[in-house]
C-alpha cells in the first residue's frame, strides 16, 4: 500500500474500498443539482478530488459495473488515465449508451479509480520479431482450432 497525497474539495468523505480485496475506489459526482444524460450524450462530471501520484504510478478511471449493466452508463474513454504529473481535478467522462435518459444525482457513485504501477519502454528497432505459436493471429484467433 502506498500513501497518496489528496486534496478533497468535495462535500463527501474520501473514496474508500468497499471490501478488503477491492481494486477500485468509488468516485462520486460533485454536482450542485441533478443532471440528465440523454441517450448517447456525454458529459464531464467533476469529483472534487486532486491527487499527487508518485513517478511510476497511474490512476485509471473505470466504469462501475452496476451503472453499465443496469442503465448503460459508462466511462467514455475507459479506462481514463491520470498521469503522475497531473494535479488538476479528477473528471469522469460519462456516456449514456442506452435509449433512455438517465439522471445523475449529486454524490452518486459514478466510476471507480484504480491506482497501478507502470513501466515505460525504450524502443529497440529491429527487422524481425521472435516467433511464437500464435504468430500474427489477431482478433479472435486464439479461440480457433
Amino acid at each position: 500500500m502506498i500513501q497518496l497525497p489528496i486534496i478533497n474539495e468535495s462535500p463527501f468523505d474520501l473514496p474508500t474500498y468497499a471490501t478488503v480485496s477491492s481494486a477500485g475506489l468509488d468516485l462520486k459526482a460533485v454536482l450542485d443539482e441533478p443532471i440528465v444524460l440523454g441517450p448517447l450524450e456525454r458529459k464531464i462530471i467533476g469529483t472534487g478530488l486532486k491527487i499527487a501520484l508518485p513517478e511510476g504510478y497511474e490512476a485509471q478511471v473505470r466504469p462501475r459495473s452496476g451503472l453499465a449493466a443496469k442503465h448503460g452508463i459508462s466511462v467514455l474513454n475507459a479506462p481514463g488515465t491520470i498521469d503522475a504529473d497531473y494535479r488538476g481535478e479528477i473528471g469522469v467522462i460519462l456516456v449514456n449508451l442506452s435509449n433512455e435518459k438517465f439522471t445523475i444525482q449529486p454524490g452518486e457513485r459514478i466510476a471507480q479509480l484504480v491506482v497501478a504501477q507502470y513501466t515505460q519502454v525504450s524502443w529497440q528497432p529491429t527487422t524481425s520479431l521472435e516467433e511464437t505459436d500464435r504468430g500474427d493471429g489477431g482478433f479472435g484467433s486464439t479461440g480457433k482450432k
